[in-house]
């Protein structure tokens, strides 16, 4: 079970990561970018989720 609960940090990191460098590489401003990478760092997982749907990226899409 131990493999299971490496894996899944291993999963989250990598979208947190992901989800970093799309935050630093969009055009917002920089408080916006600070921001967002606070919620990614201090929340992994909630903080990739909501990024996911209502980020810089996100915003765009639907906009």
């Amino acid at each position: 079970m131990m493999h299971l609960n490496g894996f899944w940090g291993l999963v989250i990191l990598a979208l947190d990561l992901w989800a970093l460098v799309s935050v630093v590489s969009s055009d917002r401003s920089t408080g916006s970018k600070v921001l967002w990478a606070l919620l990614v760092i201090l929340l992994p997982v909630l903080g990739f989720l909501v990024w996911l749907v209502a980020g810089p990226r996100a915003a765009a899409r639907h906009g």
